[in-house]
């Protein structure tokens, strides 16, 4: 059983039914869940709160009884730092490190899978990260 780190932007998909990328999401789900366990951390719950009007619905629609709620390692952390300081060599604008470093160090450092509809920057900055993605083999 492997445990797979689910982004905020598969629980979007879903939530907000959108018509591109909901049904690809919901399988892709529905799959990782029949392979293990399904997980989350305070940054994705962080993101997929802005969908909800309250912390009641959110709690709802993300059960514990489907969701680990796991908190962020230390060593992702140091990983999202260097990865981010990577993306500033590279050019990166941003001034703090993006919620995706801190997501995608944290399936990292846990040796867990990550369900993700925006692979690029997992694959140029976590290129060890056993993906869940549109066009992968385990899609």
């Amino acid at each position: 059983m492997e445990t797979t780190l689910v982004d905020s932007n598969v629980l979007l998909d879903i939530a907000t039914d959108d018509p591109e990328w909901s049904s690809w999401s919901t399988l892709a789900l529905a799959r990782a869940l029949e392979e293990g366990g399904l997980a989350i951390n305070p940054i994705i719950y962080a993101e997929v709160s802005v969908r909800y009007a309250s912390i009641e619905e959110l709690e709802y629609s993300l059960p514990v009884s489907t969701y680990a709620r796991l908190p962020l390692p230390w060593e992702a952390g140091f990983l999202a730092g260097k990865c981010f300081a990577r993306y500033k060599t590279k050019g990166g604008i941003r001034r703090s490190p993006l919620p995706d470093f801190f997501v995608g160090a944290h399936a990292a450092v846990s040796g867990f899978r990550l369900l993700t509809r925006d692979a690029s920057r997992y694959r140029t900055y976590f290129p060890g990260l056993r993906l869940i993605s549109p066009g992968s083999k385990t899609a």
